[in-house]
Formats: C-alpha cells, structure tokens, sequence
C-alpha cells in the first residue's frame, strides 16, 4: 500500500486544488479574529493566516480548503476520515466529540477506530454515524463533500499540508471548528517551540550530511520540495533525491545504484511498517552494506505514520533525524 504512497498524495493535492476552485458564495461570517503562525528556519521563513472566531462561540465559519464552511453550534459527533486530523483532534481537546474515525487513525490508542476507508469513503457509511462535522484527507470522487453537504453535514477538507505554516493553519481550523481555540493555538505554540529548541541544537560544523529518505522498497524518496522536505531543511542535511526529480513532482523514484552511487552519510527509512524495513534488511541489499550510513550505523528506522502525517508528532520526527545528525557530527562547544 505505500508503493502507491505518492499517488495517493498527489490525488489529495488535486482534490484541495477542485475544491478551492468551487468555492460558493456565503453570507457574511460571524466576527472574527485573524491570526498568524510564523515559522522560523536557518534558511527560509514563511508565514500563513488562518481566520479564528473570537471566543469558542458558535456559529463560525472556517475558510477551508474546500471553501467557506459554517458550523452552526458546536459539534459533538464528528466523524476523522484523515488520520492526521484525528491526531489533532485529540491534541486540542476534542476527543470526546469524536464518534468515529476511518481505519487507518491508529493514534491516539482511544480513538474510536471503524471500518471506514481512507481511501475510499463512503457517503452513506458516513452518514450512518450521524455526524455533525466531518473531516476529509480528501474527496476522490469529488463526491463526498457535495453528498454530505445534500444531508446538512459540513465538511472540512483538509488535505497533506505543503508546509509547516499550512499544518498549523489546520490545527487552527480544526480549534476553531471544535470550540478549542485556544487549546490550538497553544498546541501550535508549544510545537513551534520545541522545533525551535531540536534545530537549535544542529550544530553549526554540521557540514554537508547527506541523507536518502526512504518511502518504500522500491525507492520511492522525498525531496526538500514536500513537507517532510521543508520540515527537515533547517537541520542542514543535504538530501540526495533533489536533483532526480526532474518532472517536479516530490516523490522521484530513485535506483539503487543512483543511491549507492550517492553514498549517503544518513539513511532514513520510513517503510519499517508497511514494507518490514530495517538497518538489517538494508544492510543486506547488494552493493549497500559499503555505504557510509550502513557501515557507520547510521540507518535509522522511523515510525511510518509519524514519518508520513503532518500532526503534532512531527516533533517526534524531527526528534529522530536531530539525534542521528548528532551521532555524526559533535554538537556545538
């Protein structure tokens, strides 16, 4: 299933990209306040705004990816078919209102996990839980929304995040449409924070570290294009898959030899899950135990979900890729 990781991505990029385009017309939203979530790297900053109602009142409108969305009074039975947003959800207090997620939200433990699909969602197994919020990864059929929208049930169609700034704007969004306004914005804060604290630590001698950020068996990489990308570049790493990707998709399907030949000083391996990978099993693909990262002991096997969600656990990301770089090179005196 994670060979087909990029298409997957790509589809919710187009899905955000139809729905932007079929905005409709609304009455004028309730007060509200506009807030801005700066991110801050060694090498590039950028800056979202993301509209918030003033208190946790009802009723808000939320400008969503999929247009203006008005939640009339606060939701208690939402439905999560995005195991991102069902990461946030619970991250800003809103767990209890939580009545169903799709079968793929494995965090938190609680989370009360159905038989929904991810990829395939179904308007009338939606509809069977009686929602009055639903949150889409996004809507393959262009469907969904319109579908559900017939029934009376908003939706918020928030598809993978291009960057940082743009994840934070959805945890806003999901606050302010849960009547946790405040309790997003701290979360969004406190994240900030901590990422500051890991990139900080990068020591400035890091040099040129290459890494090769694997999102399957067959090669299938990342460049600092994608979110993961742009979450990484403030640790200075040198990624080897930015110069393969020629079409400027993101997600360029590297060889094996391209990847030997490169003889990465890091190696990130984000298919421990899905495809059973390990230091060992790379370590036993030929030609590989020669390189840099395997001979040095420098393979580092991710949790696959925090690997390819852009929820509150990207600290724990981050985390992992600070800690190998220190393992290579000395932390600042």
């Amino acid at each position: 299933m994670n060979r087909l990781a990029p298409l997957i991505l790509a589809c919710a990029l187009v899905a955000v990209g139809c729905a932007a385009d079929d905005e409709a017309e609304t009455a004028s939203p309730p007060e509200t306040l506009t807030t801005t979530s700066s991110i801050a790297s060694t090498t590039t900053s950028s800056s979202t705004t993301t509209t918030v109602a003033v208190d946790d009142g009802f009723p808000v409108t939320i400008d969503a990816p999929n247009g203006p969305v008005t939640i009339e009074a606060k939701p208690e039975r939402i439905v999560s078919i995005s195991p991102t947003t069902t990461e946030v959800l619970f991250a800003v207090g809103a767990g209890e209102q939580v009545v169903a997620v799709d079968s793929l939200s494995n965090f938190p433990p609680d989370a009360p996990v159905t038989d929904l699909s991810a990829f395939s969602p179904s308007i009338e197994a939606i509809a069977a839980f009686d929602p009055d919020l639903v949150f889409l990864s996004f809507d393959p059929n262009q469907d969904i929304i319109p579908g559900l929208a017939a029934l009376g049930v908003p939706v918020i169609l928030h598809g993978t995040a291009f960057d940082l700034s743009d994840a934070f704007a959805q945890w806003e969004q999901v606050g302010v449409a849960t009547g946790h306004v405040a309790e997003a914005a701290a979360l969004v804060a406190t994240t900030q924070s901590r990422l500051d604290e890991r990139y900080a630590a990068v020591p400035s001698s890091g040099g040129d570290v290459s890494y090769y950020y694997e999102l399957d068996d067959t090669y299938f990489s990342l460049t600092s294009a994608t979110f993961v990308g742009e979450l990484l570049a403030p640790t200075g790493l040198v990624n080897i898959a930015d110069t393969q990707d020629a079409e400027g998709f993101g997600f360029p399907q590297l060889t094996s030899e391209y990847i030997v030949g490169s003889d990465p000083d890091l190696i990130l391996l984000a298919d421990t899950k899905c495809c059973g990978q390990s230091a060992e099993t790379v370590a036993q693909r030929p030609g590989w135990d020669t390189m840099t990262a395997v001979a040095g002991g420098a393979v580092v096997e991710l949790d696959d979900d925090v690997a390819s969600r852009w929820g509150p656990r990207i600290v724990e990301l981050v985390d992992a890729v600070v800690d190998a770089l220190l393992t290579l090179v000395p932390a600042d005196a």
